[in-house]
């Protein structure tokens, strides 16, 4: 039996920047200077044109990797023939007067354990999608690589020579490293390092700490944590959807999309699930992203770059490809597309924050005339339809799940009214709240006794799960069962995961399920009781996490491999927020 493909990799920054280093030390995906940018090493999409910052003992080896428990530094002891030692990766993240530091550099310590290891140290940077090699200068302590689209420099007590020749070496003492980007590294590179570390153990564990952990999955739930944190470009309060571009969907499939931008959905998504920990900082990041995008909300897009460019074309670019799985894209052509779902995601990402009164300055954070514009622009919109959720091209139609939000949209906006005595808004949102409903009901098949993707009753859907999670439907109500047996029925296969839809799209038909909609899954299943059918599933999602802990965006159907863009931010959310349900939903039953 061919063994299930996994991404042998773990990510580390400092929401600045993503690293991504492999269990044999290569940093094979580092894009700068923005998550966005080109990549500075991409060995991963290309193991010629890529580059790649690597150890490379010369003896027969053996690995293990993992993180320092409760951060994102990276450990990958090697065992060789001739001595054993670790790499120690890590991106600084502290607070410094008054601050987050968060520099565009790279920390790398090459510890000595036992012997005098043989080994070689590469560091080969390249710029524009591979498309230009460095010039290269040698200083006394460091090295320049220049004529690249951002200035790279590596500072370092190794010999320059044996890196520029790739010469191999006897390891006699510790090595230190430092990769900076645009400004030099000019502090005492040994004692500047041990500093940085300690520092960025400090911030993490103590992040971790301030975070509401349930009392199952907690190593699972702090990883997805940390990983969604890592996401976040705190520059502007951007959330990712993933730090890759065109890792396929399946092998073959053609299905290789660039994720390095933010999806307004997905962002309503990542929040809800930091919420339920107790994080709120990222959610007001965010807000400032929000408010720089929305100045019109008849030009709204559904994605938009980091730094709130809206535009992000869509082109090919000549690498092999992860695995020789081309074409390899950059930029993103759904962000033209119409995806009206995201008016309803914004008013939910903002309760939170017009609600909770541990946030003092509310008013500050959000107007009540921009909840007033997001509702009126969902009724403008109600009998228009869209590319929906899985973002088809070249077609339209009047979604189900666009028309969840729409609702949920409006009960939130309800609620606000509410809580501020707005009797015109609270009109407003009614209003909406009934022609959603109306629309939703539209969507319902007698025939199938299930809500279908659209309209037209085109397919099952597992979007529609969503009407289950927010409590659309009831979990008394016979119809809900009747809609969540036949949503399993046609949807799951015999592993239990979901697929999203089972219908031909724009690539055919599609082989690989969708993590987040399993856990939309497994959350129906909470809400409707079968706790351990829940358990059961969740634990097998956990599963398929590679060694690092880390979740794809899809998962095989065929053999459970690991393949989409990774890691998801979608599937760490999913398992957040399947712990989370499943967690209040145990402490209930305590006490029945």
């Amino acid at each position: 039996m061919t063994k299930a493909h996994r991404y042998n990799l773990g990510i580390l920054g400092n929401c600045h920047y993503l690293a991504y280093v492999s269990a044999d030390s290569g940093v094979d995906w580092l894009c700068w200077p923005y998550m966005d940018s080109s990549f500075i090493f991409g060995g991963l999409l290309d193991d010629e044109k890529g580059g790649t910052f690597k150890v490379i003992p010369q003896t027969k080896f053996t690995t293990k990797q993992k993180y320092v428990e409760n951060t994102a530094i990276i450990v990958t002891s090697f065992i060789c023939e001739d001595g054993t030692f670790e790499v120690i990766d890590f991106a600084p993240r502290f607070i410094n007067h008054d601050r987050f530091y968060k520099p565009l550099h790279f920390f790398r310590k090459i510890k000595r354990i036992k012997g005098q290891p043989r080994i070689k140290l590469v560091c080969d940077p390249r710029g524009d999608y591979g498309e230009s090699t460095p010039d290269i200068y040698v200083g006394s302590n460091h090295i320049n690589y220049r004529n690249l689209h951002f200035p790279v420099r590596l500072t370092t007590n190794a010999s320059k020579s044996y890196i520029v020749e790739k010469r191999d070496f006897n390891l006699t003492e510790d090595v230190y490293m430092v990769l900076s980007g645009g400004e030099p590294f000019e502090s005492p590179l040994r004692e500047t390092y041990e500093e940085f570390y300690y520092k960025t153990v400090d911030y993490w564990r103590n992040w971790v700490k301030e975070t509401y952990i349930p009392t199952s999955f907690q190593k699972e739930v702090i990883r997805s944590a940390i990983t969604i944190k890592l996401h976040q470009f705190e520059d502007t309060g951007a959330i990712i959807a993933s730090g890759t571009t065109s890792l396929p969907e399946y092998p073959g499939s053609g299905r290789n999309w660039d994720y390095r931008y933010c999806w307004l959905r997905d962002s309503y998504f990542s929040l809800g699930a930091m919420n339920s920990l107790g994080h709120f900082e990222e959610a007001e990041k965010y807000l400032q992203f929000l408010h720089n995008v929305m100045n019109n909300l008849g030009t709204l897009q559904p994605m938009y770059k980091i730094n709130g460019e809206s535009h992000i074309p869509e082109v090919e670019i000549p690498l092999k490809g992860y695995q020789g799985n081309g074409p390899v894209r950059i930029g993103n052509a759904a962000y033209y597309q119409k995806q009206y779902d995201c008016f309803g995601q914004m008013i939910l990402s903002m309760l939170p924050l017009c609600m909770d009164e541990r946030i003092i300055h509310k008013n500050l954070l959000v107007s009540l005339d921009v909840i007033r514009s997001l509702l009126l622009e969902i009724e403008r919109l109600m009998d228009e339809p869209d590319a929906g959720i899985w973002e088809f091209r070249g077609k339209k139609e009047k979604h189900l799940e666009t028309y969840v939000f729409h609702w949920a949209g409006a009960k939130a906006g309800i609620k606000i009214a509410k809580h501020y005595r707005d009797e015109a808004l609270q009109e407003l949102a009614e209003r909406v709240l009934k022609a959603s409903m109306e629309n939703i009901e539209k969507c319902y098949s007698t025939e199938h006794e299930c809500y279908m993707s659209d309209q037209k009753l085109s397919y099952f859907d597992a979007s529609a799960f969503l009407l289950i999670i927010l409590n659309y439907l009831k979990p008394d109500d016979p119809k809900t069962m009747k809609h969540f047996k036949k949503l399993e029925s046609e949807l799951r296969t015999d592993e239990n995961m979901i697929y999203r839809y089972r219908a031909p799209d724009d690539f055919g038909d599609t082989h690989a399920t969708f993590l987040i909609c399993t856990y939309w899954y497994i959350e129906s299943l909470i809400c409707l009781g079968f706790l351990d059918e829940a358990e059961k599933t969740l634990r097998n999602i956990i599963s398929h996490g590679n060694h690092m802990g880390l979740l794809s965006e899809d998962l095989s159907s065929h053999d459970g491999s690991q393949w989409g863009n990774f890691p998801q931010t979608y599937s760490h959310v999913g398992l957040i927020n399947s712990v989370c349900r499943l967690a209040r939903k145990q402490d209930l039953m305590i006490f029945e």
